[in-house]
């Protein structure tokens, strides 16, 4: 991993490109926050696991993947990529995409802790540095009936768990620990926000 240098702010957040390789609405949700202008470019990532690869190297794995996709065609640019992955006993859960498949993932996780890594990786040019945030989630034992009501109640199909921790789905949660509260949401605002400025961005910036 090299690691990026810091450098000193020379120049304003304007006039550096700042790009995040994500289609994701929470990650743009999240990363505008920092009040940073940014562009959006989908990065096209194969997101199945490689034989025998760990929960944790598949989320650094991909965050770097999706970033190396987008700066490749944008040296010039910071480059940010994020992934996260829901680890239950070891084993991955994705995102369900339906309701059958995000009923069979809370009836699993239920009583139980879930780690979720949330992978960070940003990249210009050939530096780039790569990190990932912890947070574990205890889930509360409820009936298949609360489940169901929270599943038509908010639709979080597209979530890795099946819950939405900033919406409805915090009520069936027991406890979060974690370093940064936004990396279960899917982008550590306190670890990118080192990040950037280490890389001579300014936060919060001038007006």
């Amino acid at each position: 991993m090299k690691a990026l240098a810091k450098v000193p702010v020379v120049m304003s957040n304007s006039e550096k490109k700042l790009i995040l390789a994500s289609t994701s609405v929470y990650r743009r949700e999240l990363l505008e926050r920092l009040r940073i202008p940014f562009e959006i470019i989908s990065p096209k990532v194969d997101e199945a696991p490689l034989p025998g690869e760990g929960t944790l190297n598949l989320a650094l794995r991909l965050a770097k993947a999706k970033a190396a996709i987008v700066a490749k065609d944008h040296p010039d640019a910071w480059v940010i990529g994020s992934d996260q992955v829901a680890d239950l006993c070891g084993v991955a859960l994705g995102k369900p995409g339906n309701f059958e498949r995000a009923m069979a993932q809370l009836q699993l996780m239920r009583g139980a802790t879930v780690t979720f890594h949330t992978a960070l990786c940003l990249m210009h040019g050939e530096t780039e540095t790569t990190l990932s945030i912890p947070t574990e989630v205890t889930f509360r034992k409820l009936s298949d009936e609360i489940l169901e009501a929270y599943l038509h109640a908010e639709e979080p199909y597209d979530c890795a768990g099946s819950a939405k921790s900033e919406g409805l789905g915090i009520s069936l949660l027991e406890t979060i620990e974690s370093d940064d509260p936004t990396a279960l949401i899917g982008l550590p605002l306190i670890a990118l926000s080192g990040l950037l400025r280490d890389a001579g961005f300014v936060i919060p910036a001038k007006k």
